[in-house]
């Protein structure tokens, strides 16, 4: 398997396969967000985020507030940075109406509040946030490269120039977000990127397939042809 210098974090809500994944030690971290938290169907947030941590005590862990408005993010902030060292809490850069979260960003860095600034897609954005937290506290800037691409804009010219932006300050990480397939692992690990957050399905290749001979897949396709015609009772003769 090839030796990878990014980070790769698995991002969902299912607490089991979180622990799952922690525990066979398929990945480096692990992000939430409110839309993967409905998916999982967690019911209680402070339930959910206790015993992520009680089960994942050392792996970074990113828990996002709820609120959309500034005053209501930050108290939300308090109470998640409380549930563990490891916890870094994830503001959106803009709230629903447009309105730049940046304020909040360096009073909480300041604070030495560790950050996940999410829904990240320009470079302004990049630069204002690495320009806004607090030297050496660490701090993730999560650009969502796989929503950029499925505009049909590749997204590589902005993510090289963000590694460069975030890496001028101590205690900033690129995080790649939005990924949607092994290549982007590879990409993401070549320009230099800190982090990239995969869904299960990515940190499953990344760890069967990643490497493999392709001379090999031909065979492998084939039976798996071969094994689902003899299940579904098909024939053609």
């Amino acid at each position: 398997m090839r030796k990878l210098n990014v980070e790769v974090f698995a991002d969902g809500a299912d607490i089991e396969a979180m622990k799952l994944a922690y525990k066979n030690k398929e990945v480096d971290g692990f992000t939430t967000n409110p839309s993967l938290m409905a998916k999982a169907g967690v019911e209680d947030y402070k339930a959910f985020a206790e015993e992520a941590v009680r089960e994942i005590p050392d792996a970074s862990i990113s828990f996002e507030v709820f609120a959309d408005d500034l005053e209501t993010m930050e108290r939300e902030a308090e109470i998640l940075q409380q549930y563990g060292d490891n916890v870094f809490v994830k503001i959106p850069i803009v709230n629903t109406k447009g309105e730049s979260t940046i304020p909040l960003i360096k009073k909480l860095s300041a604070q030495h509040v560790q950050l996940n600034v999410t829904a990240v897609y320009t470079m302004e954005q990049v630069q204002a946030i690495t320009d806004a937290v607090t030297e050496g506290v660490p701090t993730y800037v999560s650009v969502f490269a796989g929503r950029i691409a499925d505009t049909g804009v590749d997204p590589l010219p902005l993510m090289k120039e963000a590694v460069e932006v975030t890496h001028s300050k101590a205690g900033v990480k690129l995080l790649w977000a939005s990924c949607r397939e092994v290549i982007n692992v590879i990409q993401a690990d070549e320009i230099g990127a800190d982090i990239i957050t995969c869904p299960a399905g990515v940190v499953s290749k990344v760890n069967n397939n990643l490497g493999r001979d392709i001379e090999s897949l031909s065979v492998d396709t084939v039976k798996g042809f071969a094994k689902d015609i003899q299940s579904s009772g098909l024939s053609i003769l």
